[in-house]
């Protein structure tokens, strides 16, 4: 078996921003393993500034890969602990390897039927008006679950932009979640959870900063509105980790980005966890191409959660692959009857 990874840079068509900059590029990797005739391809979508494994020796662990495929799945898998895009671009690949079309996975309604996945409208932080305006768009494309990134504008400003939802559109029309991806300072964080809470939000993401578990776990006891834990998952590798961290905090939510947590065996291991202590949880793709989101997506419906998904369009960049994922009306579709690239692989390994 021969294991080939390729960079690939994505590049935003329109800048967007987070609490953390703005993003205008998105590096990634690709794996291919080589077996006979037979090609199998996963991303390891490395997130600059976010994930775990954004070091310096990133490459030539890809490399160390390269020269011991050999190994195996569950060896390498074992070994990559502390690289978690690499583990989910391994375990892409294997499975893909494996099967008649490297781009069918896993064999769901999702796959088969066109059954949508409900997503959330994801808007991106900006002015007043371009935020407003993606509202819009987001409103007219059919979704009933909107997703807004908050903490870069004037907090006044985004209360004004949820009042505006609100007006228009009950909690029973529109579900609101919002992102402040660590924004808020402890001492500020409950006051603007009240505020917040004023138009029955779905949920907040990572109100504070990540590591500092005794004052989420304040946090998550008093708050107004249920929080969902994002980047605070980030790092923890250990299945007895993350129970302490699940058993300590106690949130309402937790949410899974297969890059950044050890990819799906490592989400299943929070799933598994979160369950046991009767937390909710949803799955969430981090700015992968269309390779890795088509895996995510069909992953994602093969665990048959009914609350909206925070997967990702493939419409964010000017490079990005053909694919057979669709968004109408505030579903993700997988259109069988779209072929992908046929030389797809060869193009990556070339």
């Amino acid at each position: 078996m021969k294991a080939t990874f390729k960079k690939y840079v994505l590049n935003f068509k329109t800048p967007s921003g987070t609490s953390r900059g703005v993003l205008r590029t998105k590096e990634t990797w690709f794996v291919v393993l080589e077996h006979g005739e037979k090609k199998g391809i996963g991303e390891c979508g490395l997130f600059k500034g976010l994930s775990y494994d954004d070091v310096p020796g990133y490459e030539e662990k890809c490399k160390w890969v390269e020269r011991n495929i050999q190994m195996g799945k569950s060896a390498l898998l074992t070994e990559l602990r502390d690289f978690p895009s690499i583990q989910f671009g391994l375990e892409q690949a294997f499975i893909s390897l494996e099967r008649k079309n490297p781009f069918t996975l896993f064999n769901t309604p999702f796959l088969l039927e066109n059954k949508p996945i409900p997503i959330n409208g994801l808007i991106w932080m900006g002015d007043a008006d371009y935020m407003k305006a993606q509202i819009s768009e987001k409103l007219e494309q059919g979704f009933s679950c909107i997703k807004m990134k908050i903490g870069a504008i004037d907090f006044e400003v985004e209360l004004a932009l949820l009042e505006t939802i609100r007006k228009d559109f009950s909690s029973d029309e529109i579900e609101l979640r919002v992102d402040a991806n660590g924004a808020f300072t402890p001492d500020e964080a409950l006051k603007k959870l009240g505020a917040l809470a004023e138009f029955q939000l779905h949920s907040i993401e990572q109100p504070i900063k990540q590591g500092n578990w005794r004052a989420m776990r304040e946090l998550c006891k008093r708050t107004p509105l249920p929080i969902a834990l994002d980047e605070e998952l980030i790092g923890i590798t250990e299945i007895s980790k993350k129970k302490e961290l699940l058993d300590t905090i106690k949130p309402q939510y937790i949410i899974l980005k297969p890059s950044l947590v050890g990819g799906f065996a490592g989400s299943q291991e929070w799933i598994d966890l979160a369950e046991k202590g009767g937390i909710g949880w949803w799955i969430t793709s981090a700015l992968e191409s269309n390779i890795g989101l088509n895996a995510i997506a069909q992953w994602t419906a093969s665990l048959e959660n009914k609350m909206p998904q925070g997967l990702g369009t493939g419409s964010l960049f000017t490079n990005n692959f053909e694919s057979p994922l669709v968004v109408k009306n505030g579903g993700l579709y997988y259109e069988k009857h779209k072929n992908w690239e046929a030389n797809l692989i060869e193009q990556i390994c070339t």
